[in-house]
């Protein structure tokens, strides 16, 4: 009897009998064992973020984890290269009050440290108090609501990506500074060091702080010999630097007033970025992780304090005027170091760890979008990590931003500079109010002290984000005021979203028992092969009916070969009907979905996951697996637009059976 037939209705078989259970009454989080939000990971697929779900061992664990001074390295980049712009900042807006102006820029410097002060102490006891990370995140999604958590959340969501985009552009003005002939390609060049920063993160987090010590140590050995040099002399060595290039200096002063002083702190402020990069990132430490954390802060804050305090005290004794196409840093290296090897150290050393500078980000924001996505805010696939324990996900989606920030601004970091440091200021206040919340919950010993500190520091964080938010508006800071809750939609919709999910899934309640339905395998074939052979002993492993269909077309020579497939079939006898889908398109897809729409509406059941006695339909795609990967070219990509029709139009189960071409080989 022939097995190969045209389009027909299949008979109908008696399903087996199933039994129905009744549903059961929901079960607490408590007792089931783990959160709606992480039963929502787990149906979707999210592993859990521990050494142990990807088969890590504590120990290789911990050697992709930080150290003290590896920390420093990797996650206080951001915050030790302001040095190189964050004093340029206070002067170039001084500078609109003539030398006047000029000489307030060491007692401005000194309140922002003084300001830094208060920050560092008080991050120590974010650090402390939460040591699984999120800074301002966890802290106000713990003491102030969802809601302000979300706000923290956007807030440093925006400004680690601005600290990418300022750095990397920061560091290429300092090369274009030293080597002008390349100003004109300075776009390319900071997406060529993007590139570069990105491929480092990606091997991990320990790796990128390894790579990194030893340009951290030179750039500040490097600004501390400038330092240093510099208060021995009573005048510049050199001028060399800002020879030919016109002073920004006004020649038409305007008063040292009150508004000018707070712009200049707003600006200058830009310089404090990154200083809770290390209470995000605690979990990136190696145990005892938060008192590796509290000395990389500690350490992080003195480090930046004595270089900007030094910096302001040289410009006031060098009198330096700020000049167009010359960044401060080079200027005062030039003065105290003279025109020669030693500035060119200074410079590259400053454009390497601007560069790198990004790597703040790279270090805190994957772990940022991990707390997120394990809160449901973001797609889980943010909380997955690598062998390596890094989030490829939110490294390479960080790196995306900012490449469409460098393209936006055109490498130009005062267009960037603007937007920053609004974003963290927000962050710093929320976890500050934040903090003194937990105190006064806790009061553990010491708490009307520490209530205190960061009763202080949210005022003064307060304050300063008010003042940089209403200086900073007209020059492009209402791009954030706008970006900050579009973001926080987002949020919210992907949180939506996981909710909607988790009721289909019916998240949190006991499911029926398992039963057993009926199973129709298809296994689309268009020729005779070992792969055939392969798809049908795998499907009649998997159902209690298998059919093999084919898609036909109407023209000569598909005709020819609709025959000889029949023809061979027919010979080969494998004990599988063969089922002809003619097709008027060019397209092997959607008549093998119209087949299963149509079975399922004949047979009840038939390829509904809902449904209850019935039959489950399977579609079996058979693939080759080549044995170079460029040899993925090669193929016609049919199984890949079978999947996608019977994905988008049924409820069929999906099978991609991958044949190995190696294996092949050895047989």
């Amino acid at each position: 009897m022939s097995m190969v037939s045209r389009p027909a209705h299949r008979p109908e078989e008696p399903p087996d009998p199933a039994t129905h259970a009744v549903a059961a009454e929901p079960v607490a989080p408590e007792a089931s064992g783990t959160t709606p939000d992480t039963a929502t990971a787990s149906a979707t697929g999210t592993a859990p973020d521990t050494a142990t779900a990807h088969g890590t061992a504590p120990e290789a664990d911990a050697r992709h984890r930080l150290t003290a001074l590896q920390g420093l390295a990797a996650l206080s980049l951001d915050t030790m290269a302001s040095v190189a712009y964050g004093p340029e900042a206070i002067v170039l807006v001084l500078a609109a009050a003539g030398a006047r102006g000029l000489g307030f820029t060491l007692p401005i410097t000194l309140a922002i440290v003084a300001l830094l002060a208060v920050l560092v102490a008080s991050y120590r006891q974010v650090i402390a108090a939460f040591p699984d990370g999120g800074g301002s995140y966890t802290v106000a999604k713990t003491r102030l609501g969802r809601r302000t958590a979300l706000v923290a959340a956007a807030s440093l969501i925006l400004d680690y990506v601005l600290n990418v985009a300022v750095s990397v552009t920061a560091g290429v003005a300092a090369l274009t500074s030293a080597l002008p002939s390349l100003y004109g390609d300075r776009r390319w060049i900071c997406l060529a060091v993007l590139v570069l920063v990105t491929a480092v993160n990606l091997r991990g987090i320990a790796d990128s702080a390894k790579a990194f010590i030893l340009p951290t140590a030179v750039f500040v050995g490097a600004v501390l010999t400038v330092i240093v040099v510099g208060l021995f002399r009573d005048a510049p060595a050199s001028t060399v630097t800002a020879d030919g290039h016109a002073s920004v200096l006004s020649h038409n002063a305007t008063a040292v007033g009150a508004l000018l002083l707070l712009k200049a702190f707003a600006s200058g402020c830009s310089a404090l970025t990154g200083v809770e990069a290390v209470a995000n990132a605690v979990p990136a430490f190696r145990a005892p992780a938060a008192k590796r954390a509290q000395r990389t802060e500690v350490a992080l804050g003195a480090l930046l304090g004595i270089m900007l305090v030094g910096l302001a005290v040289l410009i006031g004794r060098f009198h330096l005027q700020p000049v167009e196409g010359v960044t401060v840093l080079a200027q005062l290296a030039d003065a105290a170091l003279g025109h020669n090897w030693g500035f060119y150290v200074i410079q590259f050393a400053t454009v390497l760890l601007l560069a790198l500078a990004a790597n703040t980000s790279f270090g805190g924001l994957p772990v940022l979008m991990s707390l997120l996505a394990r809160d449901n805010y973001l797609p889980h696939v943010f909380s997955l990590k690598a062998d390596r324990q890094v989030h490829r996900h939110g490294v390479l989606a960080l790196a995306g931003a900012a490449a469409a920030l460098l393209l936006f601004s055109g490498g130009d970091v005062n267009a960037l500079v603007p937007l920053y440091a609004i974003g963290v200021f927000v962050g710093f206040t929320i976890c500050q109010v934040g903090m003194v919340r937990h105190w006064c919950a806790e009061r553990s010993p010491g708490w009307r002290g520490k209530t205190l500190l960061n009763g202080f520091g949210a005022l003064l964080t307060g304050i300063s984000t008010i003042v940089v938010t209403a200086i900073k508006f007209t020059e492009g800071a209402w791009l954030i005021a706008i970006a900050l809750p579009l973001l926080i939609l987002a949020f919210e919709a992907v949180h939506r979203a996981y909710t909607r999910i988790g009721e289909r899934l019916g998240l949190g309640r006991v499911p029926e028992p398992p039963r057993r339905d009926r199973s129709l395998v298809l296994v689309p074939v268009s020729h005779l092969s070992r792969l055939t052979c392969e798809a049908l002993n795998a499907a009649v492993s998997l159902g209690n009916e298998v059919v093999a269909v084919t898609v036909t077309f109407d023209s000569p020579e598909d005709r020819q070969a609709t025959e000889a497939l029949r023809r061979d079939w027919e010979l080969w006898n494998p004990g599988v009907e063969l089922l002809e889908l003619p097709a008027i398109t060019r397209s092997v897809g959607p008549p093998i979905a119209a087949y299963i729409q149509d079975l399922t509406a004949h047979r009840p059941g038939a390829g509904s996951a809902g449904a209850g006695s019935g039959t489950r339909v399977t579609v079996l795609i058979p693939e080759v697996e080549p044995a170079r990967l460029w040899q993925r070219l090669l193929q016609n990509q049919r199984g890949a637009v079978v999947a996608h029709a019977v994905r988008r139009d049924t409820d069929a189960v999906i099978c991609r059976l991958r044949f190995r071409l190696e294996a092949a080989r050895t047989l």
